[in-house]
């Protein structure tokens, strides 16, 4: 069997990383790092990269393991096309490459293609053999292509400034104006916000 490895990892100790970040070692996840793998191989060293990603399923949690790239520091972006794909761009010029799970290079691989095409319920799969067939296969399932990104299709990053809602009594981003904070004006969050009875609240 061949030794593959994912960046410096090797399979079973990236398995091991991503148990503890996710929970299991999810095949999305398993294949997003090969998808990295990949996609390093392609990019010039030293460049400073964001990254698009196409589905808020699994492979972001590749992303935030194995680069510096985060939803928190905003260098991960999710747009959610429904597509296991993601872009690596240098963030001054726009200049990078997109890599995707290919289902045209999926035949040979039945675990995979079953699991990705949602042809065999998951309580139906083997988990054992699909995670062999991801060891496997690699980046042989991936195929990727040089693209620009629109630097201006983001925007620029505000600093919106900082106001305290007068009925929960927090402070948050205050950009349109609007009296109470968006959790107050209702609709954003499954459980009441607002005024708090007193003697309500606790701290950790």
């Amino acid at each position: 069997m061949i030794m593959q490895k994912i960046l410096a990892y090797t399979f079973d100790e990236y398995a091991a990383l991503v148990r503890s970040f996710h929970g299991s070692a999810a095949p999305g996840v398993m294949i997003g790092g090969f998808m990295i793998d990949l996609v390093y191989r392609h990019l010039p060293p030293g460049g400073l990269y964001d990254v698009v990603c196409e589905t808020a399923t699994c492979l972001p949690d590749a992303v935030q393991l194995l680069t510096p790239c985060s939803i928190g520091n905003r260098w991960l972006k999710i747009i959610d096309t429904g597509r296991y794909a993601l872009t690596f761009y240098e963030k001054r010029t726009g200049a990078g490459a997109r890599v995707y799970l290919d289902c045209g290079k999926l035949d040979p691989w039945y675990e995979i293609k079953e699991w990705y095409l949602k042809l065999t319920p998951k309580e139906a799969q083997n988990a054992g053999s699909l995670l062999n067939q991801i060891r496997e296969a690699g980046t042989d399932i991936c195929s990727i292509e040089e693209v620009r990104v629109s630097l201006g299709f983001f925007g620029k990053k505000k600093k919106d400034p900082i106001a305290v809602c007068p009925a929960c009594k927090e402070a948050y981003r205050s950009a349109d104006g609007a009296a109470v904070c968006p959790a107050c004006r209702g609709g954003l969050l499954p459980y009441p916000s607002g005024h708090r009875a007193a003697g309500r609240s606790r701290t950790a």
